[in-house]
């Protein structure tokens, strides 16, 4: 019988209700709510960020187990990490209004940027001829800066809308979601400029933004339980579409909807994944504008999510996402991260339809 993480795949099945009883939790999860996620590309190391003031860096074994690596901390609340294109390097930010920058060959961190507040996200990116990685920042200072590590200064800055929420990069994409619905689509190639800015076709406060994996588009969540569809060029009116997700099945007249807290899209096949404050996670293939899968409620929100380089893992935090206000936190509530092996086609684009 192979491992749990291991080569065996399950055979295909038809039904659209997805099985947990795989997923295996981290040991020494962090001791507050987990804010971001991130797999290295290179190895299956996994950093986590937390409330808790912390980074922490885990390697996971082919058979699912963990193994904590290192530790570092900020001055407040860490509320994103990513990993540089080769592995070597971790950056993180959060409520201390900075970013800091892990060697994970030396193990050393230095900070590399600073804003007026809070730094919600950051993100490597490197451009064709450039002599290492970037680093931007988005911050609810309503900025976004660029970094060269080697300069105490930014590079450059443009201003937003309003407070930066989120953001995605990939390839010379760059997304930026901000306060007020604003989404603004920025082609690093010339980054001190927007290529185009328009405001979520969701009609309630934007959660997270995700590039698809081939850099065409990318997929906006909202707290009302929606998913929008985007490309950065309109091919034609149906290319881009928007559904709903994370909702209980009506009852008389009321339908509880849910914060989409986070969209990860699998490397390899495209598909993506939403997960939210109802506690469920779901893979989607946006080509087909079908579900592929639907997962039992894991017992408390699910705050972030990745995929590992190969698309064999999924990760999952389930803690408190604060969607139903302090009332609804207490000690008990789960704090934890969950490894989800993908089987067989759980991933898997479905299969287009050829007329005869």
């Amino acid at each position: 019988m192979a491992s749990l993480f291991g080569a065996a795949a399950s055979p295909s099945t038809s039904t659209t209700i997805g099985d947990l009883k795989n997923d295996v939790a981290i040991s020494n999860p962090p001791e507050d709510s987990i804010s971001d996620l991130t797999f290295s590309p290179t190895a299956d190391i996994l950093a986590v960020s937390s409330w808790d003031k912390k980074v922490r860096i885990y390697q996971i074994a082919s058979n699912g187990t963990s193994e904590g690596k290192h530790i570092y901390e900020h001055d407040a609340p860490v509320l994103s990490v990513d990993f540089s294109k080769d592995g070597n390097k971790l950056v993180s930010c959060g409520a201390d209004k900075q970013a800091k920058v892990c060697d994970l060959q030396t193990l050393q961190t230095a900070q590399v940027a600073a804003h007026d507040n809070t730094v919600k996200c950051a993100r490597f990116f490197e451009l064709p001829g450039s002599s290492g990685p970037m680093l931007v920042t988005g911050s609810w200072d309503k900025t976004i800066k660029y970094w060269d590590l080697r300069a105490q200064n930014p590079v450059g800055t443009v201003t937003c809308q309003d407070r930066v929420y989120t953001m995605d990069v990939r390839n010379s994409l760059l997304v930026v979601g901000t306060a007020d619905r604003y989404i603004n689509v920025i082609n690093l190639q010339d980054p001190l400029k927007f290529y185009k800015t328009l405001q979520s076709p969701l009609k309630w406060q934007t959660r997270v933004v995700s590039c698809f994996t081939d850099a065409s588009g990318f997929a906006i969540g909202s707290i009302e339980g929606r998913c929008a569809i985007q490309y950065v060029e309109d091919k034609d009116s149906s290319s881009n579409f928007s559904f709903k997700c994370h909702r209980d099945p009506p009852a008389g007249n009321v339908t509880n909807v849910y914060a989409l807290n986070d969209i990860s899209f699998h490397p390899q096949h495209g598909t993506f994944s939403t997960a939210g404050s109802d506690g469920t996670f779901h893979f989607w293939d946006k080509d087909a504008k079908h579900r592929l899968k639907g997962y039992p409620t894991v017992g408390g929100s699910i705050t972030a999510t990745t995929f590992n380089s190969s698309g064999s893992i999924f990760a999952y935090a389930v803690g408190y996402d604060w969607a139903k206000g302090y009332y609804a936190n207490n000690p008990n509530y789960p704090n934890k991260v969950m490894l989800h092996p993908i089987q067989g086609d759980e991933c898997k684009p479905r299969p287009s339809v050829k007329k005869r």
